[in-house]
C-alpha cells in the first residue's frame, strides 16, 4: 500500500484527514476539495486587495466570506435601501464591497457602525464569558487587532461619499441612523448582544429581497450568537442558512410572499 494511503488512513482512524493545501482550498477553518473559481477572477482580486489595504497589510485569508460577502451585497444593489456594517474595524470588508461595486450615480448610503474603540466587554453574557471571549477579545486588543484610531477608518473611507462612519454601541446608536429603507446588512460583532439586536432592529426596515449577513454564525467557538440569532430568527419565522465559511445567510421574503412553514 502506498505510503500516502497508508497515512491517510493513519490519519482517518484518529478523526483527521490528509489535505494537499497546495492543490486544495484551506484557509480560516475552510478545507475544501472544491475549485474556489473566484480567486483568478480580476474584480475579487481588486476588492480582496483593496481590503488588504484597509488593514495596513495583514492579509486573514478569509477569501470564501470575502467571496459570500461580496455576493450578497451585488444581490443587494437590485434591491431599494441602503447598506449597513454592524463591525466594521478597519473596513476589511466593507472596503472590498465599496471597491466591487458600482455605486455612482446611486443614492443609496453604506452606514458603518462600529465602537472604534475595540468591544464592549460589558456586553458579552456569562455564557460568552465562560467560553473566554471576553479573554480572546482583550488578547486581541492588546495585539492591535482592533483599529481605535478613528481618523485611520476616516482616511480609508474617504474616497468613497457613499460611505457613513457612525461611531457607538449597538444598540445604543441604531434609533440615530437616518434610513427607513436596508437593502443589505452585514453583521460582525463577535458578541451575541449587539448582533441579536441589529438583527432585531433591521428586519423590519430590510427591502423584501434584502439580505443579512452574518460573519460568524456558525464560527468555532461563536456558539452564543449561534443560539441568539436563532432565537430572533425563530420569532419571525425564520431559518438562517448556516454556510461551511462560519457565516449565516437569511434573504427577507418578496412582497407577496410568507417564510416557508417552520420545520417540525
Amino acid at each position: 500500500m502506498p505510503w500516502k494511503q497508508l497515512a491517510q488512513n493513519a490519519l482517518s482512524s484518529l478523526g483527521y484527514r490528509l489535505i494537499n493545501t497546495r492543490t486544495h482550498y484551506s484557509h480560516d477553518g475552510l478545507h475544501s476539495l472544491h475549485h474556489p473559481y473566484f480567486l483568478s477572477d480580476p474584480t475579487f482580486q481588486a476588492a480582496y486587495t483593496r481590503g488588504v489595504a484597509a488593514s495596513h497589510g495583514p492579509d486573514p485569508q478569509t477569501h470564501w466570506r470575502v467571496h459570500v460577502a461580496l455576493w450578497a451585497a451585488r444581490q443587494a444593489l437590485a434591491i431599494p435601501g441602503d447598506f449597513v456594517e454592524c463591525g466594521v474595524n478597519a473596513g476589511f470588508v466593507s472596503s472590498a464591497i465599496l471597491q466591487s461595486l458600482p455605486w455612482t450615480p446611486s443614492p443609496r448610503r453604506f452606514f458603518l457602525i462600529d465602537t472604534f474603540d475595540g468591544p464592549a466587554f460589558h456586553q458579552y453574557s456569562p455564557a460568552e464569558t465562560v467560553a473566554g471571549r471576553p479573554h480572546l477579545a482583550h488578547a486581541s486588543l492588546a495585539a492591535g487587532a482592533y483599529v481605535t484610531d478613528l481618523s485611520r477608518v476616516q482616511a480609508n473611507f474617504a474616497e468613497w461619499p457613499q460611505a457613513r462612519i457612525v461611531p457607538g454601541t449597538i444598540p445604543e446608536i441604531l434609533p440615530s441612523l437616518d434610513t427607513s429603507e436596508i437593502a443589505f446588512v452585514h453583521i460582525e460583532r463577535n458578541c451575541a448582544l449587539p448582533e441579536r439586536e441589529a438583527f432585531a432592529h433591521f428586519w423590519p426596515l430590510l427591502s423584501p429581497g434584502g439580505i443579512i449577513l452574518f460573519d460568524d454564525y456558525v464560527y468555532y467557538g461563536h456558539q452564543a450568537n449561534t443560539a441568539a440569532l436563532d432565537e430572533v430568527a425563530a420569532r419571525l419565522g425564520l431559518k438562517i442558512l448556516a454556510l461551511p465559511t462560519g457565516q449565516g445567510l437569511v434573504i427577507k421574503p418578496g412582497t407577496g410572499q410568507s417564510p416557508p412553514p417552520a420545520l417540525p
